[in-house]
């Protein structure tokens, strides 16, 4: 187990100490571990309902991050995944109490229903008037059947946000209880784990998921779900998890809905993204209006990887308190409104003529159709040497460049014009693939258009030439040597032997195979070559051992090209 923390028994209070300390709107009530908003005592001297809500920690920004002016008056932290006693929880009831009463905002769980209930019971006996809600909007589960109930998950930050609201109105606690209790009729949720997370004190997951496995409808403790079954697109894992909350909630088309799509705490902002734009128009395409939508880390699991997605019924009246100003360290400052943000893209200018294609049966063709082969036959090759050595996306980065020209190759000129055929080819590389690799191949086949159009009928020395003039132009670029590890030992050493061999007379074919002879041993020397430049150079001495994945992949396509035309000579 590798965590960020002092000692098991303390990540609580260390945790809260340090979310106190950052946030001056905030109060931790002395040796407990009890948030407050420091302004609690006015509040409910100028009538206020305070709200309480808590549970097991591990399951942050909830639900500290949720104190504050329009939101909660005091949460109430458990160890982690533990309910909070019934003493601390009556603790924060005394604290934040005023004339006006309290609320109590529990998740549906054994341990919390049970101490936050008995505190209310005890708060009443004192002459403190205390309601209770609980929040069980995990649609995974029936709503009857051999278990405890329905687990309340992520749709308690809308509890939290509406009855918030509510009670900065100045209204009674009857109808900010009703209110909450409203909206958590009105939710649905439903969450998947790509992978388990671990319990400081437990000090090892909690279940175990193969890495092309799934846990579908888990709750947000480390417990298993209700079904295990194999990783699939973040489109399809939506589809599921909307039609399974869309059909508990009865929604149909033009119902009017607030979307959660929240993080169980170790996805990386872009999954989370593109789950959020598909959970959108999975949405739009039910004709489901989504009249807010907020997409981040809400309520977590630890370090979870998964997300759950939650859907509100919402009114104009609904709206209104989702949209009323809270001030805390949580909830975020977006307004939540759904923008369409797609714009027209400018038209590219065109690089060719029109008039001929490209045909089929050219020998420029199937040289590049058998180079785009090759490289989208070794992606997973060089996607783990470049994880290796680098960040892993030089294989990602050639195989989409190959999908990519393959897509347009049809369109390209025609072989009469091999200048243009390379700056159309240029053109694609520079607009599909970004990183190293895509600005230095593009400008690879931009320079050897510029030597081929020097030519009138390029033979095997033009195409030499213009091969050194692409090497040249790498170098230039990208700042590299021969011995700096990169691609250009295997480019450099490769157009050095095609010169030669062809200065010597021999034969196109041989003077090829030179070529690539030379770029493989040029590529296998890196093996023992400490990087200068690039990612490989943060990994230094670690590289040792292992041959640059750029200068194998430089190998690899001319020796595609070789293998191309021996076989049209032949």
């Amino acid at each position: 187990m590798k965590k960020l923390i002092n000692d098991v028994s303390a990540v609580v209070p260390d945790m809260l100490d340090g979310l106190a300390a950052f946030n001056p709107g905030l109060s931790l009530l002395q040796g407990s571990t009890i948030i407050v908003r420091a302004d609690a005592e006015a509040a409910a001297a100028l009538g206020e309902v305070a709200l309480i809500s808590g549970g097991g920690s591990g399951h942050e920004p909830a639900h500290g991050g949720y104190v504050g002016p329009g939101m909660l008056s005091a949460a109430v932290a458990g160890e982690v995944f533990t309910s909070p006693s019934t003493d601390a929880v009556l603790d924060a009831i005394r604290a934040v109490a005023g004339p006006a009463g309290v609320l109590l905002i529990v998740k549906n769980y054994t341990g919390d229903r049970f101490n936050f209930g008995l505190a209310a019971e005890i708060a009443r006996a004192e002459g403190i008037a205390v309601e209770m809600v609980t929040v069980a909007d995990d649609v995974a589960l029936s709503a009857s059947g051999e278990h405890a109930g329905r687990r309340g998950l992520a749709g308690t930050v809308f509890v939290h946000k509406i009855a918030g609201a509510a009670a900065a109105e100045g209204l009674p606690l009857s109808e900010v209880t009703q209110i909450a209790r409203d909206a958590a009729a009105s939710i649905g949720t439903m969450g998947v784990a790509l992978t388990p997370c671990t319990v400081p004190a437990a000090g090892k997951p909690g279940f175990t998921l193969a890495d092309d496995e799934i846990e579908w409808g888990l709750g947000i403790h480390g417990e298993p779900g209700v079904e295990r079954g194999a990783l699939v697109s973040a489109d399809a894992i939506v589809e599921r998890l909307l039609a399974k909350i869309v059909d508990d909630l009865k929604l149909k088309a033009d119902d009017r809905v607030a979307l959660l799509v929240n993080n169980l705490g170790g996805t990386p902002s872009s999954e989370l993204s593109i789950v959020a734009g598909s959970a959108l128009r999975a949405l739009a395409a039910r004709h489901i209006i989504v009249e807010r939508a907020w997409s981040g880390t809400f309520l977590s699991a630890l370090e979870m990887a998964g997300v759950s997605l939650t859907l509100m019924r919402v009114d104009d009246q609904r709206l209104a308190r989702l949209d009323a100003a809270a001030t805390t360290s949580a909830w975020p400052a977006l307004s939540g409104r759904v923008a369409q943000v797609s714009v027209k893209q400018a038209p590219a200018a065109p690089i060719a003529a029109s008039g001929a294609r490209l045909s089929r049966e050219s020998a420029l063709r199937r040289v590049i159709e058998a180079v785009c082969a090759r490289l989208l036959e070794v992606e997973p090759e060089l996607t783990e040497m470049d994880q290796r050595v680098g960040d892993g996306d030089l294989g990602i980065s050639m195989s989409r460049a190959a999908h990519s020209i393959l897509q347009e190759i049809d369109t390209y000129p025609a072989e009469s014009a091999p200048a243009d055929v390379l700056r159309t080819m240029s053109a694609t590389i520079r607009r599909v693939v970004g990183g190293t690799s895509g600005p230095l191949y593009a400008v690879m086949l931009l320079r050897a258009a510029a030597a081929l159009d020097e030519a009138h009928e390029p033979d095997a020395k033009v195409w030499s030439k213009a091969f050194t003039a692409a090497v040249a132009g790498v170098m230039e670029l990208g700042g590299a040597q021969p011995g700096n590890r990169t691609m250009v030992d295997a480019l450099h050493p490769a157009a050095v032997a095609l010169n030669v061999a062809l200065d010597k007379g021999l034969s196109a074919g041989d003077a090829l195979n030179a070529a690539v002879d030379a770029a493989t041993q040029g590529a296998e020397a890196t093996a023992q070559m400490h990087p200068r430049l690039g990612r490989s150079s943060y990994v230094g001495d670690r590289a040792l051992g292992f041959a640059d994945p750029g200068a194998h992949a430089v190998a690899l396509w001319l020796g595609a090209i070789e293998s191309t035309l021996r076989v049209d000579r032949s």
